[in-house]
Parts: C-alpha cells; sequence; structure tokens
C-alpha cells in the first residue's frame, strides 16, 4: 500500500491514534538507524587522549601563537 492510498485513512484518524502513529513511526526509524546493541563480555576500543602527546604539542603550540 502506498502513501498516497494511506493519506485518507491517517485523516480519518482520531488525534490519539495520529500521535500513537507518529511515535510508532519514530520508534521505527530510530530501531532502523540505531547501530548494533553492545555485547556483554565483549572488549571494545575507547580513544582516550591520556597518550595523545602529538596532540597536545600541536594545541599548545596553537596556542602559542594566538
Amino acid at each position: 500500500m502506498s502513501l498516497v492510498e494511506l493519506l485518507p485513512n491517517i485523516h480519518s484518524l482520531p488525534r490519539a491514534d495520529k500521535l500513537r502513529l507518529i511515535q510508532f513511526l519514530a520508534q521505527e526509524i530510530a530501531e532502523a538507524e540505531a547501530s548494533p546493541p553492545l555485547e556483554a563480555g565483549r572488549e571494545y576500543a575507547v580513544w582516550s587522549p591520556d597518550q595523545a602527546f602529538t596532540a597536545a604539542e600541536t594545541l599548545l603550540e596553537a596556542l602559542r601563537s594566538e
């Protein structure tokens, strides 16, 4: 069924049902775009600026030049 065929039915819905439809569609889109959930017990790489000496040096040079 196409959107053009659905529109008359959507227009005839009561306000509460239209709001439920909006919520349903938003959830469908969010689930389709979501990245896969994290798995328990698996290791994931996390970047930390702790050892980013080159970045710190670059930032310090930029601050000194101003």
